[in-house]
């Protein structure tokens, strides 16, 4: 419970640096615009903004993710409006942002080498597989069961459908995972020599 604590209160400090509300408010923005090159399939949307947030939540911590979802979520309806505005998912888009933030930050600092990179890949792997499972399978479906969007479903048929996508867009996710996220945090140490120290 220390550890969650600890974690939440260095994250909250990061909010103090010009440097982490600039990089924030960058990769809220990719995230926006990754947003707008969803793949349609016909029988499902597959899209990579949560690759944004994962970054955030790795480099900043739960504090940060929490608010960089909400504020994707807000941010996503304001550019694009489809209907009315729904809180519950800012929630869900906050949640989204605490797992990778509790899961990755500053979790691989005493590795060096190829035991950082297996830490750091393992970790964000975690972590978008409980979004998967947490985030998309169950709280997305209730929400939509909540505000009426699947009426003419049942919960069964929902959450297979959902599965059956998760199932096809999961490998792509952990593929680019593991091709961008790794390099998105040593391009980051470089260019601003952050100096890691043990949580």
């Amino acid at each position: 419970m220390k550890k969650v604590c600890s974690a939440f209160s260095q994250s909250a400090a990061e909010l103090k640096e010009l440097r982490s509300v600039i990089v924030t408010g960058l990769l809220i923005a990719l995230s926006m615009v990754i947003e707008g090159f969803t793949i349609n399939l016909g029988f499902a949307k597959i899209n990579f903004a949560f690759l944004a947030i994962a970054a955030i939540g790795m480099l900043y911590g739960p504090s940060v993710s929490f608010f960089a979802g909400a504020i994707c979520d807000v941010l996503g309806y304001l550019v694009a409006p489809d209907g009315t505005f729904f809180p519950l998912y800012t929630l869900i888009g906050a949640a989204q942002g605490l797992i990778y933030g509790l899961i990755a930050y500053r979790k691989y600092v005493k590795r060096t080498g190829s035991q950082r990179l297996a830490e750091v890949m393992i970790r964000l792997f975690i972590a978008r597989i409980l979004d998967v499972a947490v985030i998309n399978l169950v709280c997305n479906t209730a929400a939509n069961f909540h505000y009426g969007f699947l009426s003419d479903r049942t919960v069964g048929a929902a959450i297979a459908a959902r599965v059956a996508k998760n199932l096809i867009e999961l490998p792509f996710d952990l593929i680019l995972i593991a091709a961008i996220l790794p390099a998105v945090l040593a391009a980051y140490e470089q260019v601003f020599k952050k100096q890691r120290i043990s949580a």
